[in-house]
């Protein structure tokens, strides 16, 4: 009969993911991840299996615990005013990182996707999930007037894509509140070029 784990999985998977988040998968060691996680190599392994797979449940958590909790989240509100809600908890969090962490996603993106690719099918299936967010938020400003009707809303939600990841990139070297501001500004203008009030109502 296995014995039961002798620890709290979501709070070493926790451990986890801000160890790989900080030092990224190859500057990472089982010894680190342990020695941060509280257990045993041998506990580690027992219960994830090896690094890379450690890493992968790493990544499932922090897009659960982000990306997934913060679409979800807003959704609900006024189409422009989730778009800048979007954006701006970005902005927060970059600026509150004294770590320069960026996003676990990008970092995935950038580091594992271009040579294993289980993880590129995770960060295109993740970048397709917050660009439907984004045409979903465009499509319903353009019919209730909030966001200008044109370009087409998959066109603006791709510009809005590729801010954002310009942004998480930005964030690493330059998390500065105005840089990272302005840098998103331009875009949420045009956006609600065709909005007075710049809120996003329906006037």
């Amino acid at each position: 009969m296995a014995r039961p784990r002798e620890f709290d999985e979501t709070a070493v998977l926790d451990a986890a993911m801000r160890c790989f988040w900080a030092q990224g998968y190859e500057q990472t060691s089982v010894r680190e991840l342990a020695a941060h996680m509280g257990i045993t190599g041998a506990s580690l392994y027992n219960a994830f299996g090896d690094k890379r797979a450690l890493y992968r449940r790493a990544l499932d958590y922090y897009l659960t615990q982000s990306v997934h909790d913060r679409i979800a989240r807003l959704s609900p509100l006024p189409p422009l005013q989730a778009i800048r809600a979007f954006f701006g908890e970005i902005i927060e969090r970059s600026v509150a990182d004294e770590q320069r962490r960026g996003c676990l996603l990008v970092n995935a993106a950038l580091e594992m996707a271009p040579h294993d690719p289980e993880f590129r099918e995770i960060v295109v299936r993740e970048m397709r999930l917050i660009e439907e967010f984004f045409r979903r938020s465009v499509e319903a400003g353009q019919t209730d007037g909030s966001i200008v009707g044109s370009p087409p809303a998959s066109d603006l939600a791709k510009l809005l894509l590729s801010v954002l990841l310009g942004l998480r990139v930005l964030a690493r070297t330059q998390p500065e509140r105005p840089m990272l501001q302005g840098a998103v500004t331009p875009a949420l203008s045009l956006l609600a070029s065709c909005c007075p009030c710049q809120r996003g109502c329906s006037a």
